[in-house]
C-alpha cells in the first residue's frame, strides 16, 4: 500500500514540475519528485541508493533553485488555482496504472541477484547521463550570468 501512495506522488509532483508556471513553484514540485524517488528506494531496501538519489537531487535543486530566481521573470498574474487542481487530476488519473497493475515482487528459484545489484548495474548509464545533465545545466546557467553580467557592464 505504501509503494501505490509514494507513485500517485510521485506522479503527481513530477505532473506539476512539468506544468506549473512560475519556475520556483516547479523545482519545488521538483523536490517533491526526487523525494518520492528516494523514498520508494528505501521502502525497496536500496539504502544507498535512495542516498545518492538524495544527494544528487540536493545538487540539482540547488541549481535550479537559484537560477529559477535569477533568471525567471515574475509572472504578472497569479497562478489560477483551477489550472492546479487540473494537473494534479491530470497527476491522479496518470498514476492509477500504478495502483492496479502492480507487479508481484516475488523472485524466481533461478535469479540470486539482489534488488540494490541488479538497481546499480541497470541504472550505471542512467546515473552517468544525470551527472551529464546536471553539468551541462550548470554550464548553461554559468553561461547566461556570465552574459548578463557582461550586459550590465
Amino acid at each position: 500500500m505504501i509503494f501505490e501512495v509514494l507513485s500517485v506522488g510521485l506522479v503527481i509532483s513530477a505532473c506539476l514540475a512539468i506544468f506549473l508556471d512560475e519556475a520556483v513553484y516547479s523545482v519545488a514540485a521538483l523536490a517533491n519528485t526526487f523525494v518520492f524517488i528516494a523514498l520508494l528506494y528505501v521502502f525497496a531496501d536500496a539504502l544507498f541508493v535512495a542516498i545518492f538519489q538524495f544527494a544528487v537531487g540536493a545538487g540539482t535543486l540547488a541549481i535550479l533553485f537559484l537560477s529559477g530566481e535569477m533568471l525567471s521573470e515574475k509572472p504578472a498574474k497569479k497562478p489560477q488555482r483551477k489550472n492546479l487542481f487540473t494537473i494534479i487530476a491530470a497527476g491522479a488519473i496518470l498514476s492509477l496504472p500504478t495502483i492496479f497493475f502492480s507487479i508481484s515482487g516475488s523472485t524466481s528459484a533461478v535469479s540470486s541477484v539482489s534488488f540494490e545489484e541488479a538497481l546499480w548495474n541497470l541504472r550505471a548509464v542512467d546515473v552517468v547521463l544525470q551527472g551529464l545533465v546536471m553539468m551541462a545545466v550548470a554550464l548553461g546557467i554559468a553561461i547566461v550570468l556570465h552574459e548578463r553580467r557582461k550586459g550590465a557592464r
